[in-house]
């Protein structure tokens, strides 16, 4: 089975991910790795922080000569601030010692003050480093590597943003994968072009009263065969292991499959994909993706559609949130890390990489194989069975 396992926090030295059960013979090189990587950078609305947060990668094991071996993949992502800046050397030092300049005014919104108590810390920081969204670069080097696997296959996924702050996309046309260069060129990384400019102004007039957008994505993953996942128990159905899978990214806060929350209020004769016999391709199909591409816990063969909500991000360019000093316990605002207006756009980058590493992992379920030959030749006899 596919896994996986990130290490490092936001101003460390690096961070470092493990992915398990790749089989051999998968062609991947840092620069395929890095590619992806850059992806998360990208969007209207981020902090000067993304132009000099250059990921420098390193495939530590499991590569050779550009293909796995089947063990276990090492990636070291190297902060390049760290190593530019001495005042990190000390606050993120592994060796004993105390900090300086402890933070005791927790940020509402954020993992500090539930994880100080869980945890016994006097220190926000102690908390903060690992809650930080920049785990996330590690989560995405995981995903290059399964989106390389499901390649093979012939599955493909992508995301858009559909909805920035109160700034809604209309268009209920779904881009395909021909139209993923145009999205990530589009400021805000949105198919919409009739939406863009509003979204793009939204952010504005955040930034401009120092303040903070959340909003929606879109995950689109096209070419999924029929039954990856399962009805038979609870923690095999796939449509919950891709809810708790994107809803584990940092600031989401809601996660619907096909058209969840809007059918909840419709009647169930409007409610379901009807299904019908394509004689041309031997297959069955579904003309709508009310559904989202799975039913019972199980995938359909239609295009997957999963929807991430991101809150606004908690820490503001002018900090107004109230909080508490732990230590006094006199009231106060919150301390301010470095921000950005909004991370929507990068947060589907991430959310595309979640949705990957669920369906690589059940992939590999269903496939198996110790070599990508092998899961491929499983996967193509699986497939012509169905016919």
């Amino acid at each position: 089975m596919l896994r996986y396992l990130t290490a490092g926090e936001s101003h460390g030295q690096a961070l470092v991910v493990i992915v398990e059960g790749l089989p051999a013979g998968l062609p991947i090189t840092v620069e395929e790795i890095q590619e992806e990587m850059g992806r998360r950078r990208l969007g209207y609305g981020r902090g000067p922080r993304q132009r000099f947060e250059a990921d420098e990668i390193t495939l530590v094991g499991g590569v050779r000569h550009g293909r796995t071996l089947g063990s276990p993949i090492a990636i070291e992502i190297k902060n390049s601030e760290w190593f530019r800046s001495d005042k990190w050397h000390a606050e993120m030092s592994p060796a004993p010692g105390v900090t300086k300049d402890p933070l005791t005014k927790p940020r509402p919104g954020h993992a500090d003050l539930a994880g100080m108590q869980k945890y016994g810390f006097t220190d926000a920081r102690d908390v903060l480093e690992r809650a930080s969204a920049r785990e996330t670069a590690a989560r995405v080097a995981a995903g290059a590597l399964a989106k390389k696997l499901l390649g093979t296959i012939g599955i493909e996924i992508l995301s858009h943003v559909v909805q920035m702050g109160p700034a809604r996309s209309k268009s209920a046309q779904l881009p395909t994968m021909a139209d993923l260069g145009a999205i990530d060129e589009s400021p805000v990384r949105c198919f919409d072009k009739s939406a863009e400019d509003a979204m793009i102004e939204e952010i504005k007039a955040a930034a401009k009263d120092g303040d903070s957008l959340g909003g929606i994505v879109e995950v689109l993953a096209y070419g999924v065969p029929v039954g990856l996942g399962s009805h038979v128990h609870w923690d095999r159905k796939l449509d919950a292991l891709l809810a708790q899978a994107v809803m584990s990214i940092q600031a989401v806060k809601g996660v619907e499959i096909g058209d969840g929350f809007d059918v909840a209020g419709m009647r169930g004769s409007v409610a379901h994909d009807a299904i019908s016999w394509d004689a041309a391709t031997g297959t069955y199909r579904r003309e709508t993706t009310l559904a989202g591409g799975t039913e019972g816990g199980i995938t359909t063969g239609e295009v997957m559609v999963v929807r991430a909500a991101m809150k606004p991000l908690a820490t503001l360019n002018i900090p107004t949130l109230g909080t508490v000093d732990i230590i006094t316990k006199e009231a106060t605002v919150s301390f301010k890390e470095r921000t950005d207006v909004t991370a929507v756009p990068a947060m589907g980058v991430v959310a595309e990489t979640m949705v990957a590493l669920v369906l690589a992992a059940e992939a590999q379920r269903k496939f198996g194989g110790d070599t990508v030959d092998e899961f491929v030749r499983n996967a193509v006899a699986y497939n012509e069975s169905l016919r």
